[in-house]
């Protein structure tokens, strides 16, 4: 099977590379600056874990006190966390996802599985499903089940 042509119109949608030069409004841009900090991405991997209690979060992290709570305050604020209080003297709070921390499973896992491939000698861990293997993040189309690839996708600029 050859690849597919991608010097020619051959696809619907714009091509990204010849819009004019200028900074894009971006998704990704927007995801970053709410989670692209690497305690706030930390953060995250710890209250996937089940680690709720600001001690635990640092002590699993390593990030400084200051720096957590600065974190917890920026996730929360942009909605990705939320704050349950579970003490009253003194007040103290456990940190939970909010649906939109839930719908950054997919992220983290990926950034992991991509992390034990190219970033690490030796994973650490080895995540595996309930069916007993080893966990493989694939991304698929929801409406045909076929690979998600670079050349399998098109964008498409929103209405102004």
């Amino acid at each position: 099977m050859s690849e597919p042509d991608t010097s020619t119109d051959t696809y619907p949608g714009v091509r990204m590379s010849e819009l004019p030069l200028e900074v894009r409004p971006c998704s990704l841009a927007a995801a970053m600056d709410v989670i692209g900090e690497r305690w706030s991405l930390l953060v995250l991997r710890e209250i996937g874990y089940g680690v709720h209690r600001f001690a635990r979060i640092a002590g699993y992290t390593g990030v400084s006190r200051d720096i957590l709570a600065d974190r917890l305050r920026k996730l929360e604020a942009a909605g990705v966390i939320e704050r349950r209080q579970y003490s009253e003297h003194p007040p103290r709070y456990e940190y939970h996802f909010t649906e939109a921390g839930e719908e950054l499973f997919p992220v983290t896992l990926a950034l992991s599985q991509w992390g034990d491939k190219w970033a690490v000698d030796s994973p650490p861990l080895t995540r595996r499903h309930t069916c007993g293997e080893p966990v493989q993040v694939d991304l698929v189309c929801h409406h045909c089940g076929q690979p998600v690839t670079r050349d399998s996708i098109h964008a498409e600029l929103a209405d102004a």
